[in-house]
């Protein structure tokens, strides 16, 4: 086999993959003489072809010492790595002797390599003999792995990228593809503009940016996505669209196709059902039924449901029944959330599955447990992610590692979470970042290199393998994962099983064992065979090329991009009992937890476009910080004028699990009754906003993956004194103390944004408690109008200053302040005479940014506009905007768009 084939690079470029969503897009990676990272994207990848995003292009600003965990702490004391980690071998076989394994778990992440996640999963799976280890992914992919095996007979995805280029219709639902997975929506576009004829269809319940750009939006009431799915499988039989392969010759197929038939609605009742215009509904159905070339991608808004797997189900029946499967352009298509979601798959991440994509069955676990070597092998599926945190604040679980992963903010009924950690006897806690919701729960912190700084594999989501790889040694103290994990198991006593000295040995076991006792796809055995790849020397791993699973071997001469099986279910060829697909009914249901007088509203959550998870990476960045830097309430007009909720002012909005405070924010893309919030913003970065302890717990009885995106909730409004913000040039500026602040991170500076419901007796006095009075204060107060602004200098340069004001519409930008601090020069008497004037001299506001990469604000935008730029490339020529990743080319021409329609 030859992997040595690579595309050229620059001198001290490396191949890695971004640690970011699951696209993953090729980086190339190096340092420069003062140690900064440079990123740009490998032209050679086959996932992003030289295409990053805003948080790919800013990985460089993101791996720095700034908030690192780099030494091993017990008990919030520095210690030695030999004292942490027989600390956390002693307390799990502590727990193991008194209680059971059954009273140990993990909850590992989308963040650890394939090698870190087969590790862990082996040692409790294997070893301790329990299954009580799941991951973040279960928040994110778990109802289409149940879809999957539901329908393939094995958790795969049967297409890959380049069938959204080559379909003539893409349906993305549950899916805000251009905030969410920027790169396939700038491949998304680039086919649209080479293929004027190709259609974009939206299912959605917001009007997102991606909806926006769609040829047809379907704004459905949130949770009747299988009743609009069944219905068009209901306009597809009445129209003779069954594909001859699927032609019902069996009883059972005939009984699934009839119990479909039975539970679909026609297009005018469905279209009631789901709240939709029944033209827009009819039309999307003619679409469907009339392009044989059809893909549909659907992501977490799908996925995060009580019915996740149901809805997973419905979309996959529509393919299976017309045939567009296995075909270019044609499929089902669903996009994971995290870089490695796959990959933690593969080896058995979740605690329904052994590795390799066996179950639980006698054979399958004989054979693990042979191939293992292991005393004892777990011989029922574990807790799931919502049910092992629940145990734990019961009791019944007494230990909880703890990696790369932060549940104190993401999961559901977060404060539970709270309330399961401190209970525990033991929590571990191994993560790169020293500060979180979570490590502050840790009796031992082990410091886990970061991405950069680690090796490895990750899967993406059209289940190709790239390599990440360090370009830099570890900071401080911190170790690779697998390495952490390898030497608890030893010092547990499982020396035999855990004596790996690269990733490489551990790749290769994983590797094997996917052959073992596996014919290979098509042959009657599991699709999930590495064949190919076992057995590599250290050049071949090394050199290893993106490579798509299935590669059984022998015969894959080399490992390079698009080598492998790029489409799975060609012509049968699946783990299924006939090899074919198999149709799944599915029936329409009301979501759990319906709204009600006391919590009339819908809350869904989800992403923003340039920040992450819960900010722990992203949170770091300047210019990430700068697209919509605090946590928002998005409710319709409507919405805001019945429950007396002000623009921009505060808001509490409750459920029955916990309570936020944020800023309300008019949106009229939102469907009346129903809200959106953020997910990233965490106790570290906001006062009150970590919406997990808002969120619904309530699970997919199939998966097991919580239900996100429908949450009952109540909104009031808060009156606030005075709304304001501060930048200081002091790196240790605690928050104000108020009911509201977000931090936001500046080149030079920290910033808060804060709303205060009391006011103090002296402004002057508290912002000098806060901001000290050293060197020459300058101030300015208009206590009619609630205005007041303080700004502190030190040899004539800003170090602080302070704005206030009672209306928050009444604050200026923050950019121009920004600079002042960030360059660090004497201010002459005119920029004095601004800071009061609270403006800056000669200059207009930018508004609110825009592209992040240029950091280009709205209003310049709009000069750009009305100085003739009437598309996004004319735009980039005129202020770059859009010129970079391009992940903000949808807002840009939403700007053109409103332009046009506020002239017409």
């Amino acid at each position: 086999m030859n992997t040595s084939i690579q595309p050229p690079r620059q001198p001290g470029e490396v191949h890695t993959t971004c640690p970011y969503c699951g696209v993953g897009c090729g980086v190339l990676a190096r340092m420069d003489k003062d140690n900064r990272v440079h990123v740009r994207g490998d032209p050679e990848h086959p996932a992003n072809f030289g295409r990053l995003c805003s948080k790919g292009a800013a990985l460089g600003e993101t791996t720095g010492l700034n908030g690192r965990l780099l030494h091993p702490r017990v008990h919030g004391q520095r210690t030695d790595w030999d004292t942490a980690l027989a600390t956390v071998a002693d307390g799990l076989n502590r727990v193991i002797r008194r209680d059971g394994p059954e009273a140990v778990g993990f909850y590992v992440s989308g963040q650890l390599l394939t090698e870190d996640y087969y590790v862990a999963n082996k040692l409790m799976k294997g070893y301790i003999g329990s299954a009580n280890i799941d991951t973040n992914s279960r928040l994110c992919m778990a109802s289409s792995v149940a879809g999957h095996i539901r329908a393939f007979g094995e958790d795969l995805v049967p297409g890959c990228y380049e069938d959204l280029e080559r379909a003539d219709l893409v349906v993305l639902t549950g899916s805000n593809l251009a905030w969410c997975h920027p790169v396939l929506y700038q491949r998304l576009e680039a086919a649209r503009a080479r293929r004027p004829g190709m259609r974009v269809v939206v299912i959605d319940p917001r009007e997102t940016e991606t909806a926006a750009q769609a040829d047809l939006h379907l704004p459905l009431r949130p949770g009747s996505d299988v009743a609009l799915w069944n219905g068009l499988f209901r306009r597809l039989v009445e129209t003779d669209q069954i594909h001859r392969d699927i032609r019902p010759e069996t009883e059972a197929a005939d009984s699934n196709l009839k119990r479909i038939l039975h539970e679909a609605g026609d297009a005018d009742a469905v279209a009631s059902a789901c709240d939709l215009n029944p033209r827009a509904l009819h039309l999307f159905y003619d679409w469907f039924a009339g392009t044989e070339r059809t893909v549909s991608v659907y992501s977490q808004g799908v996925n995060q449901s009580s019915q996740g797997t149901d809805k997973v189900n419905a979309i996959i029946n529509v393919h299976i029944l017309t045939g567009r499967l296995g075909r270019p352009g044609c499929g089902p298509f669903s996009v994971t959330g995290q870089p490695n979601a796959m990959g933690g798959r593969e080896v058995g991440g979740l605690s329904n599955q052994l590795a390799a994509h066996m179950g639980f069955s006698q054979g399958d676990r004989i054979r693990v447990q042979r191939y293992w070597d292991s005393p004892r092998i777990a011989r029922q599926p574990g807790m799931k992610a919502v049910e092992l945190f629940r145990a734990a604040a019961q009791g019944r679980v007494k230990a909880l590692w703890i990696m790369a992963t932060n549940p104190v903010v993401s999961l559901p009924d977060a404060d539970l979470v709270k309330r399961a950690l401190a209970r525990c006897e033991l929590v571990v806690v191994s993560d790169c970042i020293a500060n979180t919701d979570t490590t502050g729960y840790a009796h031992v912190l082990m410091p886990a290199a970061a991405w950069g700084e680690k090796s490895g594999t990750v899967t993406n989501s059209e289940r190709c393998i790239s390599r990440q790889r360090a370009f830099r040694t570890p900071a401080g103290e911190a170790r690779p994962d697998w390495w952490i994990i390898s030497q608890v198991a030893r010092l547990m006593g499982f020396d035999r099983g855990f004596a790996y000295g690269s990733p490489r040995e551990i790749f290769d076991e994983h590797a094997r064992l996917t052959a073992v006792h596996n014919p290979g796809p098509g042959m009657g055995g599991r699709t999930l065979h590495l064949g190919a790849l076992a057995g590599m020397n250290a050049k071949q791993w090394d050199t290893l090329q993106p490579v798509q699973w299935p590669c059984p071997g022998p015969g894959l001469d080399t490992a390079g991009p698009g080598r492998g099986t790029q489409r799975l279910a060609t012509n049968g060829g699946l783990p299924t009992e006939d090899g074919h697909p198999r149709l799944h009914p599915v029936c329409a249901e009301t979501p759990g937890n319906t709204p009600d007088a006391r919590f009339p509203l819908v809350l869904n959550t989800g992403r923003t476009r340039d920040h992450w998870h819960t900010l722990t990476r992203t949170g770091l960045s300047v210019s990430l910080s700068t697209h919509q830097p605090e946590p928002r309430c998005d409710l319709h007009p409507e919405d805001a004028t019945r429950f007396g909720l002000a623009d921009g002012h505060l808001v509490r909005v409750r459920s029955a699990w916990g309570s936020v405070l944020l800023r309300a924010r008019y949106q009229t893309g939102q469907r009346r009754g129903e809200l959106f919030v953020p997910m990233h913003w965490n106790d570290c970065y906001a006062a009150q906003a970590r919406i997990g302890a808002v969120a619904n717990p309530i699970t997919d009885p199939i998966s097991g993956q919580p239900e996100l995106k429908h949450t009952p909730v109540a909104v009031e409004a808060v009156p606030a004194a005075a709304y304001g913000f501060v930048l200081s040039r002091a790196d240790d500026l605690p928050p104000p103390e108020t009911a509201y602040w977000v931090r936001i991170n500046g080149h030079a500076h920290q910033r808060f944004v804060f709303a205060s419901t009391e006011a103090p007796d002296s402004w002057r006095d508290w912002a000098g408690r806060w901001l000290g009075t050293e060197g020459t204060v300058v101030e300015m107060a208009d206590r009619a109008r609630g205005v007041y602004r303080f700004a502190r200098l030190v040899d004539d340069r800003l170090v602080a200053c302070l704005f206030i004001a009672a209306d928050p519409a009444a604050l200026p930008g923050c950019d121009w302040l920004a600079g002042l601090l960030d360059n660090n020069r004497p201010l002459g008497a005119e920029e004095r005479l601004a800071l009061l004037a609270g403006r800056p001299a000669g200059e207009a506001e930018t508004g609110e940014t825009v592209c992040a990469c240029f950091g280009v604000g709205e209003r310049i935008i709009e000069s750009a506009v009305a100085a003739g730029a009437h598309d996004t490339e004319a735009v980039t020529r005129h202020c770059k905007a859009g010129g970079y990743c391009g992940s903000c080319r949808p807002a840009i021409n939403a700007i053109i768009q409103r332009l046009a329609r506020s002239a017409a």
